[in-house]
């Protein structure tokens, strides 16, 4: 016997068919154009007022009910990234697919609209909010600083996002660190070229650039308190020359920082500078940095947090931990946490095909997970003023 009830079942049959239309056709940042049409479309069915334009394709949705208002999001936008499926759903747009579950997260989020508004007895106002350019691009950032909790004043935000490897139903939901910052570094050497049969006659860096990504790994390793996490890594290094026979003048390293901390986000910083500037000059050459500070730590605030497991643990047939590791990933929802009270929950997303992670060709948003995001999502609003 289905443990939900007949009208979670139903919005989960929905939610399905709006998952797998969205996932054809998935968008990058800032161009869901599509998909916040769609979405703009079943909110105004639903009954909903309905606002665009805010981070130029993101979407609104308000309930009116109680005096009090709470925010429930959403993100919208997919991966560059060619999809290996075969499925009759796989992207019909070359080179992108929805690859995180975003079109799950908002198929779910619909589906919670649709319920919640046709529930009587909701005493608390929600505004649902569809945010595009979650994957790099700040877009929870734009909205944010375009006014976002002005229009819409929550007392408090709530996030989710599906989780390979946790199993089916299953929460996870901490008070403090959830997710990692994310920085970005980009150190450009400069030296002289030469015959790379004479490299006597010029300064090598490409030597440089292999002492110097070694010297990085020594930030967490001897500049960062053992009991504190962060993570330095070069992901890129590319030169100027990629013939035989040149030593190249020119050599590019870029890299992403993570931490959960300002104060290790600022040991970081400061010591990529540091070592990037004194290794070069040990080789005789110059050093450019750039540090981009992205995405700030996903910090929960304690009592969302509380009231999130508190609600998760409800829904049937799940369970929830509290006394699981942060992820070294990063969410923009960060933002939205800065800004006001919240929390953001990860809800089990099961194995998937062949054990595959975020991020990978062969990923799909599990569809069985639809119904305890909705029942979530509604028993989270539906309870909040018992609660809070």
């Amino acid at each position: 016997m289905n443990p939900f009830s007949t009208e979670i079942l139903a919005a989960a049959q929905e939610a399905r068919q709006w998952r797998h239309e969205i996932h054809r056709y998935p968008e990058t940042a800032f161009e869901e154009e599509r998909t916040a049409a769609f979405v703009a479309d079943k909110l105004k069915s639903f009954g909903l007022e309905v606002h665009t334009g805010l981070a130029k394709t993101g979407v609104v949705g308000l309930l009116r009910r109680g005096s009090r208002l709470i925010a429930l999001r959403a993100d919208m936008d997919a991966l560059p990234l060619q999809e290996e499926n075969t499925f009759a759903h796989r992207s019909q747009i070359p080179g992108k697919m929805h690859a995180c579950g975003h079109d799950g997260h908002t198929a779910m989020l619909l589906g919670a609209a649709k319920v919640l508004s046709q529930r009587r007895n909701l005493n608390v106002s929600v505004c649902f909010i569809f945010q595009p350019a979650e994957e790099s691009e700040g877009g929870g950032r734009v909205m944010v600083a375009e006014g976002l909790f002005s229009l819409f004043p929550a007392e408090a935000v709530f996030g989710l996002h599906n989780w390979p490897g946790l199993p089916v139903g299953q929460f996870a939901v901490r008070a403090g660190p959830m997710m990692a910052c994310s920085d970005n570094f980009e150190i450009i050497l400069q030296g002289k070229g030469s015959h790379a049969a004479m490299p006597h006659l010029g300064t090598d860096v490409n030597l440089c650039a292999a002492q110097l990504i070694t010297a990085l790994q020594s930030i967490v390793a001897r500049r960062i308190h053992p009991a504190e996490s962060a993570v330095v890594s070069v992901t890129s290094l590319r030169a100027n020359s990629d013939a035989w026979n040149i030593l190249p003048e020119t050599v590019y390293l870029k890299g992403t920082a993570r931490a959960f901390s300002d104060s290790v986000r600022d040991t970081m910083e400061q010591e990529i500078h540091r070592i990037a500037t004194h290794t070069a000059q040990a080789f005789g050459i110059g050093a450019t940095v750039h540090y981009q500070r992205r995405y700030p730590p996903t910090i929960n605030h304690a009592g969302a947090a509380k009231y999130a497991a508190q609600i998760a643990a409800t829904v049937p047939e799940s369970n929830v931990v509290t006394d699981f590791l942060p992820s070294m990933g990063a969410e923009d929802f960060a933002f939205m946490l800065q800004t006001i009270p919240g929390a953001y929950v990860w809800l089990g997303n099961g194995e998937g095909p062949g054990g595959c992670s975020l991020h990978n060709p062969h990923y799909d948003f599990n569809d069985e997970i639809l119904a305890y995001g909705i029942a979530y999502w509604d028993l989270l609003a539906t309870n909040y003023t018992v609660y809070n």
